[in-house]
């Protein structure tokens, strides 16, 4: 090669190199949507950037065509993404949506493909599947549950299974009847759990992902403690154990999971704030570390954050309990690698991303708290 044709080709090979790092640097920054629970204009998706090694959050892009998006989930292959729609009051006379965007790479733009009901009203929670073939949301309000089958398109049909949630439990003032809080996909795709807290229960049903429909399991129901309020609920990583958070008593149960038979048997439940605290707070939300050794839940009103390891039996020792450096921490997120915790305090208007130990398990503010009106819900992708 001559010096003048080596001239030429430098930029042409150093643009290609440029850029190859460029995509690659920004496949690996990952995205982060999240939701502002808010009518109107104000309501919207976020879809952030996140700096894999800061963990600071860059904005991208603002979907506004959704009202009261309260919760979100998306599909694994990450093509498209679920989200409650609630146009005017959110819990109010008419039932809500359950919206189908397709994601436009990864630009964090969001194409509207249609809108399902979700037939109840307080729509609060989202899963689906891993085939990506079943939506199941949860109503509060109604106190229902129900599951929409995915279209080859990513679009959503109409319900396929509807389940009224029946009965009342101890609390006269927030326990008169159902109010189903979340509904959770097994790791293993044969059950889905729902979180009642009005019944003090987390019930069970069978799940055919083909078909996107719910039935009768062998084991319809647990009780959590009388006036415990389940809430949110999630799975180990192993799929052995399942840990549910109590909106009423500040508390998370842990139960052991029969993979076989898709029956809980409780083992322990823990306290998510300090003993001598006196104040009023209720838990929202909880997540476990993608290698299984640490869980976080938070506190509205005490606002934080309690930390704890999870021994091989699935048995929680409480770490710590930190600050959530805002208002009502709703909602938690960790990144695949482990490295970062997100945090949504909802009333507060801020999101605040903290690193957590690798060894401790310990949390540590990164940056300043993002500010955004109402974030409910975070999904890392």
């Amino acid at each position: 090669m001559s010096y003048e044709q080596a001239l030429f080709l430098y930029p042409i090979i150093a643009g290609l190199v440029f850029s190859s790092t460029a995509q690659k640097a920004a496949a690996e920054e990952p995205l982060v949507f999240i939701s502002a629970f808010a009518p109107g204009d104000k309501g919207a998706i976020h879809a952030f950037k996140l700096n894999p090694e800061t963990g600071e959050l860059k904005l991208v892009q603002r979907t506004t065509d959704v009202e009261h998006p309260f919760f979100l989930a998306v599909s694994p292959d990450n093509k498209y993404l679920y989200s409650i729609h609630a146009p005017g009051k959110f819990g109010g006379k008419e039932n809500e949506s359950v919206a189908a965007y397709e994601l436009l790479g990864r630009t964090g733009k969001l194409k509207l493909l249609n809108r399902q009901s979700s037939l109840g009203t307080a729509s609060c929670y989202l899963d689906i599947d891993k085939s990506g073939k079943a939506v199941v949301v949860a109503n509060y309000s109604s106190g229902s549950v129900a599951s929409l089958p995915v279209k080859e398109d990513g679009s959503l049909g109409e319900a396929s299974s509807f389940i009224q949630h029946k009965g009342s439990s101890v609390n006269p003032a927030r326990q008169k009847e159902p109010h189903a809080h979340s509904i959770v996909i097994s790791p293993d795709q044969k059950f889905v759990y729902a979180a009642d807290l009005g019944l003090d229960k987390v019930l069970a049903y069978a799940l055919d992902p083909k078909t996107a429909k719910l039935s009768e399991s062998l084991q319809p129901f647990v009780r959590t403690l009388p006036g415990a309020g389940p809430r949110h609920l999630t799975f180990h990583p192993n799929g052995k154990h399942l840990y549910v958070i109590n909106e009423l008593k500040n508390s998370i149960s842990e139960f052991d999971y029969d993979l076989k038979t898709g029956t809980l048997i409780e083992r322990q439940t823990i306290s998510t704030v300090p003993e001598d605290f006196e104040g009023t707070s209720h838990t929202a939300d909880l997540k476990i570390t993608p290698d299984g050794r640490f869980l976080y839940g938070t506190n509205r009103g005490h606002d934080s954050i309690a930390a704890y390891r999870i021994d091989d039996q699935g048995q929680l020792t409480l770490l710590g309990i930190e600050p959530s450096l805002g208002k009502g921490p709703q909602n938690l997120a960790i990144t695949a690698d482990g490295k970062f915790l997100l945090c949504a305090n909802m009333p507060g208007n801020n999101v605040v991303v903290f690193r957590i130990g690798k060894k401790t398990g310990g949390l540590t503010p990164v940056g300043e708290p993002v500010s955004m009106p109402s974030p409910s819900c975070i999904m890392i992708r």
